[in-house]
């Protein structure tokens, strides 16, 4: 029999991870007749979500009981999860964090989780987070809060440090890194097991495995991709050559930790595809409206489970089954020795009804250490300035970042993008 609980799911009209998690939800197991609480600011964005929700959770047969409310205090009472996807305006602000930095000569990849783009992510994110968490602190305070919005290394290090409340952060590029080497190897994902740990968008894998046998993959790793494709991932590949394990998640992610990483696309300094995404996400809001309209029918992966792994984590501890998870952002307290405990990091994981229990892989190989203790501290600081809405901090976060290569063009940006982040950055303690 199932155990009933409630799901409060914060920034619930983003549209596209919105029924990512709907589809997990829908076929999770053992979560009937629990009640799925949908909040967002914008009444339209929520009506559109909660249609979907309904329709999807008819189709599936879920059982549970969807309702919505645009006051998050109205949503938390009673609640046994927070799952927060939230963002300030993503797109437009994000832009400005990657070209405002570039038109004053610092490269970044993306600038999202690292270089400047991700301290001006953190400064204005982390009030609107602390909003949530202290109202849980004060209306339900044994949820668990399972975060899915970037930056989620500096979420998760600000809710463990400076609240009570239990915290998980949740992020797929394990997955897409397992089917990187898979690919290399000729051998679909299933067939391959990784464990890996390590800063988010910067994990490393310590072992791959043969998911039947158990064999070590490495070996085979190594001599195919020596003659696969030059053009894959050159700076995943100038890592995994220099230290001798593969990083996650990609060239664009783990460039934005490293000095050099602007070399990952040649040095053109494309950055994101803004455009691209804005396109793709119209297309996206035309086919859920043509199917809530009825002049389409469900396309059939909406029926199926997106392979996130928020709804294992709830059921996992829901149902006290002892879910493991492959990845998830905790704060480190030791499962990474030799990194500093006062940080989070992401390792394997298992819940169940105690909570959220990090797997320690051990250390990492001290090269590796050291490289991320770069961008470890980064990240600590740039968590200090967020928290203490501090410009004096920001600057110092940004001269310690590797990503910055000059004072007068870090002084520069840093005058352009705190007026621009002005409304958001507040103090939290």
């Amino acid at each position: 029999m199932a155990n009933i609980t409630k799901i409060v799911f914060i920034g619930a009209g983003s549209m596209s991870f919105g029924l990512s998690m709907f589809r997990d939800l829908f076929y999770a197991e053992n979560l009937r007749g629990s009640t799925l609480v949908l909040v967002d600011t914008d009444p339209d964005a929520l009506a559109r979500s909660a249609a979907l929700a309904r329709l999807l959770n008819d189709k599936s047969g879920a059982g549970l009981v969807i309702e919505t409310a645009t006051e998050r205090r109205a949503a938390l009472p009673g609640a046994g999860f927070v799952l927060n996807a939230t963002a300030i305006d993503r797109l437009h602000l994000w832009q400005l964090d990657y070209e405002i930095p570039k038109k004053h000569g610092i490269r970044q990849t993306l600038g999202e989780n690292g270089g400047p783009g991700g301290l001006f992510f953190t400064l204005r994110t982390l009030p609107l987070v602390f909003d949530f968490v202290r109202d849980m602190e004060a209306l339900c305070p044994d949820a668990l809060f399972v975060n899915f919005s970037n930056p989620e290394s500096r979420i998760i290090l600000a809710v463990g440090k400076y609240s009570r409340i239990r915290a998980v952060g949740l992020c797929e590029g394990v997955f897409g890194s397992r089917g990187h080497v898979a690919a290399v190897m000729g051998l679909p994902a299933e067939a391959v097991d990784v464990w890996a740990a390590g800063l988010n968008h910067f994990q490393w894998l310590l072992q791959i495995r043969d998911h039947a046998g158990g064999a070590d993959l490495y070996p085979r790793l190594r001599a195919a991709e020596a003659t696969y494709d030059p053009g894959f991932a050159p700076l995943t590949r100038t890592l995994f050559h220099a230290f001798g394990l593969w990083p996650t998640c990609g060239d664009g992610h783990t460039g934005e930790y490293l000095p050099f990483g602007w070399e990952a696309d040649g040095g053109k300094g494309e950055g994101y595809d803004f455009a691209g995404d804005r396109q793709v996400r119209r297309q996206f809001h035309a086919e859920v409206e043509a199917v809530l309209a009825g002049r389409s029918p469900v396309p059939g992966w909406w029926l199926t489970p997106s392979g996130e792994r928020g709804a294992a984590v709830v059921t996992g501890v829901v149902n006290n089954q002892k879910r493991f998870i492959e990845s998830g952002i905790v704060l480190n307290r030791g499962t990474i020795p030799n990194l500093p405990a006062d940080l989070a990091v992401e390792v394997p994981i298992v819940v169940d009804a105690a909570g959220v229990h990090p797997v320690s892989l051990g250390p990492l190989p001290d090269p590796v250490a050291k490289l991320l203790a770069g961008p470890a501290g980064v990240q600590q600081l740039a968590v200090e300035a967020a928290m203490r809405g501090s410009k004096d901090l920001a600057r110092e976060a940004l001269l310690i970042d590797p990503v910055v290569s000059s004072a007068k063009a870090a002084e520069a940006l840093l005058e352009e993008l705190w007026e621009i982040n002005r409304p958001y950055i507040r103090a939290c303690i």
